[in-house]
């Protein structure tokens, strides 16, 4: 497995799991059950990764994702 990106951003998390989902990636977020350690107040970033044969594609589609402008500011 690869590391993608670490970050406390849940919902950037969620969508790029969904993203990499739909190409047909096998992404993984590790570290969540971690939030019972920090009180659930986000402290602890999580890690998307994905399997190294998948990786350079993947890193990619995360770079097509935080170019893109959000929906209403284009």
């Amino acid at each position: 497995m690869r590391e993608l990106r670490r970050t406390n951003d849940l919902v950037f998390l969620s969508f790029a799991e969904a993203v990499l989902r739909d190409a047909g990636l096998n992404p993984v977020i590790l570290d969540a059950g971690m939030a019972v350690m920090d009180g659930s107040i986000g402290a602890l970033p999580r890690r998307l990764m994905v399997p190294e044969t998948e990786y350079d594609r993947a890193i990619a589609l995360v770079a097509e994702i935080e170019a893109a402008p959000p929906k209403g500011d284009e």
